[in-house]
């Protein structure tokens, strides 16, 4: 019987983010896609999306602001998760750098400059040798589809995240911690962090990849999720 789990989309991501590695999770899990753009905070997001499975255990996984998510799906229902998946995301609370580029960002969306956001967030989120190609015209609309409102939460919610280190030796579900050979914004060295800290957990790097790797490079990206699933089976 496939497995629930539990997908929490990135920033300005939505169900698209997850679309092509579903192929590979085929017989293995029920995929249920979370609403990640009504809530400002880790906790309410986490809380809902919570709320949107089926009674029982569940598989869990997230992609960048999914991964800090599914820290705080972790901590408030860890007797009904059953794997964890953590991609191209970091157990670290943000930096005071980054919170102010968030900031700016914020500034500009309150100013009715939405749509220059994601201009200005592309070339970190997918490999370079991907700027100007349909790819990455499908993660602006993306960010279209989530809109500047939803866009203020989100951005208030990583803002004011958790620092999830000291919870990662006590995660003794099988455990996924991938990332984007060339991811910028949560590189491979964050990912090496958690995996160490995780007792048991399986590090996988994906060579051509940036921060989007369901995206980029989705045969690797799925291929790491069914291996997952199949240890948590």
């Amino acid at each position: 019987m496939a497995m629930p789990l539990l997908l929490l989309p990135g920033l300005l991501c939505d169900a698209r983010l997850w679309r092509d590695v579903l192929p590979a999770l085929e017989g293995l899990a029920a995929p249920v896609v979370a609403d990640l753009t009504r809530d400002d905070s880790m906790a309410a997001m986490a809380a809902r999306a919570i709320a949107a499975m089926p009674p029982g255990r569940f598989a869990v996984a997230g992609l960048s602001m999914g991964g800090y998510v599914a820290f705080e799906v972790w901590r408030q229902a860890p007797g009904r998760v059953a794997a964890l998946a953590l991609l191209d995301t970091s157990a670290r609370p943000d930096a005071p750098e980054a919170t102010q580029r968030r900031r700016d960002l914020l500034a500009l969306s309150r100013q009715g400059q939405f749509r220059g956001v994601t201009p200005r967030l592309l070339p970190s989120l997918i490999h370079p040798t991907r700027l100007g190609t349909p790819l990455a015209q499908e993660v602006m609309d993306m960010a279209e589809r989530i809109g500047a409102e939803a866009f203020l939460r989100q951005q208030t919610a990583i803002m004011g995240r958790a620092d999830s280190r000291p919870d990662l030796p006590g995660i003794t579900v099988p455990t996924l911690v991938a990332v984007g050979e060339e991811d910028v914004l949560t590189p491979p060295a964050l990912a090496e962090e958690m995996a160490a800290a995780i007792p048991g957990a399986a590090l996988a790097r994906l060579p051509g990849s940036g921060h989007l790797p369901t995206m980029e490079v989705p045969e690797a990206a799925g291929a790491a999720l069914r291996e997952w699933l199949l240890r948590a089976a």
